[in-house]
């Protein structure tokens, strides 16, 4: 058995037996972890508000080899989203994400990487959630990258020249895209230049900088993250949309 203490963030609680909790972690140094917080519905329970949805805690957990479930100790609380999770939009969109997160990730699969893009999109959409679609774009974008599903969109899947500024692409089957000469018949799904500019502006400026310059383009960020959605949707095998998210978390 070990003791494990790193930073986490709250991913998702839900009831277990009586006065039990089942806590999804994702973990700093560990990855996506699931763990039992006994006594955690009990008025005076020893975990206070540290069991809230999108806070970050310092935790410490038991491992015991072969067993999924790992046993909660103790959570410090050091920093709790609360008061912005009691947005509707916003608790819907990071239930959302949070849901990706647990579908792309393996358990117990550590990624730095990713664990700071997640504290980064939250502490945004705190100081400023009109900006939510965007934010969202910004986590997909990044997620599919860092699980190795994101698509080049730089150049012609076919021919593999560069696209040119201004250029209006086709869309394949497979999410890759097409110049005017190489594709056979129009998919039905352009992606133009704008849409490739919040694409490659999304994987160099940070999620501040992203939305202060492209939160205001709503109608590709959206555009966008229908096709983006449909990548998730095929990579973990089922539709998912920010509005199916709180069902999805309650089908597990």
């Amino acid at each position: 058995m070990a003791l494990i203490e790193t930073e986490s963030l709250i991913l998702k609680c839900y009831s277990l037996a009586e006065a039990d909790k089942i806590v999804v972690l994702f973990t700093e140094d560990h990855g996506v972890v699931r763990a039992v917080a006994k006594g955690a519905k009990r008025l005076k329970s020893k975990f206070g508000s540290g069991l809230e949805p999108f806070s970050i805690v310092r935790i410490t957990y038991f491992e015991k080899e072969g067993v999924e479930l790992v046993s909660v100790q103790n959570i410090e609380l050091l920093r709790s989203y609360f008061a912005a999770a009691s947005d509707p939009e916003f608790l819907i969109k990071f239930t959302y994400l949070a849901d990706l997160i647990v579908a792309l990730s393996p358990p117990h699969d550590p990624n730095e990487t990713l664990y700071r893009m997640v504290k980064a999109c939250l502490e945004t959409a705190e100081v400023d959630n009109a900006r939510l679609l965007a934010i969202g774009v910004y986590f997909e974008i990044w997620l599919l990258r860092l699980t190795g599903l994101l698509p080049e969109w730089r150049r012609c899947s076919v021919c593999e020249r560069e696209f040119l500024d201004g250029e209006i692409t086709d869309l394949s089957a497979n999410f890759q895209l097409l110049c005017t000469n190489c594709r056979r018949a129009s998919s039905g799904r352009t992606i133009d230049q704008s849409h490739r500019t919040i694409y490659t502006a999304v994987q160099r400026l940070s999620p501040e900088k992203f939305t202060l310059a492209h939160g205001n383009e709503r109608t590709h960020l959206a555009e966008l993250s229908v096709v983006l959605k449909r990548i998730i949707s095929q990579a973990i095998g089922r539709e998912v949309s920010t509005e199916q998210a709180f069902s999805i978390y309650n089908s597990r």
